[in-house]
Order: structure tokens, then C-alpha cells, then sequence
């Protein structure tokens, strides 16, 4: 009877590890921290959209997932200081002193592991997330990992979430190898672009214009009102265009998950 005993409970804290370990979501940030404009005139400073970062993960973690950050050489991701202002957070500001107290604290955030491990161990996750802000428009554009990450992702049918900036991620992938092409898919609209340019950072940076990029590449790009809450979802790719968009980014990416997650009890 004892051995019986031993033999469920074995059973059951593997069958918990395993589904711990097969709702992890992968968190890949930029860790760039200085934006060139005007080629190179203007320096500002960069790094991740506070906001499109932790809502995101506020919403998979209080959903039962857990997650794992990656960067560019595993060094800390930068937050770019133009998204701790209060008007990206709305009704939101104590989400805010949440969202700052967890950059500072959290241990795992603090310690992201590298993209060269994060690809050894993408068959561990369900998921990945791509955080939006300028910094991914300097480093993980031109990171070698990132098509390989992408690729594994979409050929799995693993939801991918690429919020604001992110989408432009997808012309990393060459077209020959690109799974994406004709998808319906959304990113910061030009107005928007415009509007940062001129008002925000006072200044253009190398690389711009992405919905023009992703319409010519061969996806079908879709944009909705500056400021309003955006995202499209085209199988298992999930795409958003702003920092007001985190609402329905986070509904459309949960829907991905657990259509995924049906199939995979198949």
C-alpha cells in the first residue's frame, strides 16, 4: 500500500512539473539602451516599452503560465524612460508602480538567460512574447538568433506575440524561408511613426517605416485608430500596434494559447 502511495504521488509532482513546464512562456527583450537619430546627430535614450512588456506578462502569469526572459548576450533589458510617463498607463497607474517595483526586484528579470540558450530550449516553451520599443530596432533586428527563434515558433504553430515594433522582427526571416508571408498582421501605424518622430523623440531613426517594409514583403497589413486598443490575431501569430493596444493584445494571445494547447491534448 505504501509503495502504491509512493507511486501516485511520483506520478503526480511529475505530471505537475511537466505542466509547469509545458505552459512557459518565452520573453524575448532588447537590451539596447541608445537610439541614433538623424544619422547619427541626436542620441536618445531607449530600451523596452514598459507597459507592452509587464501587461503582457502580467497576463500570462496571472493565467497560469510561467515565463522565462531572454536577451542579446543575457545582459538586463534597458526600459525606455519615455514609457514610465502616465499617459501610456491610463487608469492604469498603479499597474505602473507594480509594473517599476517588478524591473527592480524580480529575480528572474534581472537574469535573463541568453538567445543562444533560449534556442536550446525552445522546445520547452508554449509561447513567445516580443516586447515593442525602439531598442529591438537596433539590436534583435540584427541579432542572428531571432529568425532561427521565429522560425522554430511558427513552424510549431506556438503562438507568437510581437507587439508595436516588433512585427518588423518578421523581415529577419529571408523571404525564401519566411512562414509569415500573407498573414494579416499590425505594428505601429505611419501616423503613429510620425507622431513619435516629430513630437516625441524629435528626430528619425535608421530604421523606419515598417508598415511600408511588412506590405512589401508580402503580409497584409492592418492598422487601427492612433491610440486605440489594436491587435490582430492570423492563426497563431499575434500582433498589436501601440502601448493602448495591451488589452487586446492580451485577449486575442490567451485565445492562441489555449487553442494550442487543445491541440496538443489531441
Amino acid at each position: 500500500m505504501k509503495k502504491l502511495i509512493l507511486i501516485i504521488t511520483i506520478t503526480m509532482i511529475t505530471n505537475t512539473s511537466l505542466s509547469a513546464q509545458n505552459k512557459k512562456i518565452l520573453f524575448v527583450l532588447s537590451a539596447a539602451d541608445t537610439l541614433e537619430l538623424n544619422k547619427g546627430q541626436k542620441l536618445r535614450q531607449t530600451g523596452v516599452f514598459l507597459n507592452e512588456f509587464y501587461l503582457a506578462y502580467k497576463s500570462v502569469s496571472e493565467n497560469g503560465y510561467s515565463v522565462e526572459f531572454a536577451t542579446p548576450n543575457g545582459i538586463v533589458a534597458t526600459i525606455d524612460e519615455e514609457s514610465i510617463n502616465n499617459k501610456y498607463w491610463k487608469e492604469l497607474l498603479e499597474v505602473k508602480n507594480e509594473a517599476v517595483a517588478f524591473i527592480e526586484k524580480d529575480s528572474l528579470y534581472n537574469n535573463p538567460i541568453t538567445l543562444e540558450n533560449a534556442i536550446e530550449n525552445q522546445s520547452n516553451y508554449v509561447g513567445i512574447i516580443i516586447p515593442g520599443g525602439q531598442g529591438l530596432m537596433i539590436d534583435l533586428i540584427e541579432d542572428k538568433n531571432i529568425p532561427i527563434l521565429l522560425k522554430h515558433f511558427a513552424r510549431a504553430n506556438k503562438p507568437t506575440g510581437l507587439i508595436c515594433h516588433a512585427p518588423i522582427l518578421i523581415l529577419t526571416i529571408t523571404e525564401e524561408e519566411n512562414p509569415y508571408l500573407g498573414y494579416k498582421v499590425n505594428a505601429v501605424s505611419p501616423f503613429e511613426e510620425f507622431v513619435i518622430e516629430k513630437f516625441i523623440m524629435k528626430g528619425k531613426p535608421k530604421n523606419r517605416k515598417i508598415a511600408k517594409q511588412l506590405r512589401k514583403l508580402g503580409l497584409k497589413y492592418r492598422s487601427g485608430l492612433p491610440k486605440a486598443s489594436f491587435a490582430i490575431k492570423d492563426r497563431y501569430l499575434v500582433t498589436s500596434q501601440n502601448p493602448f493596444s495591451s488589452s487586446a493584445f492580451n485577449i486575442l494571445y490567451l485565445e492562441a494559447l489555449t487553442g494550442y494547447l487543445e491541440t496538443m491534448k489531441r
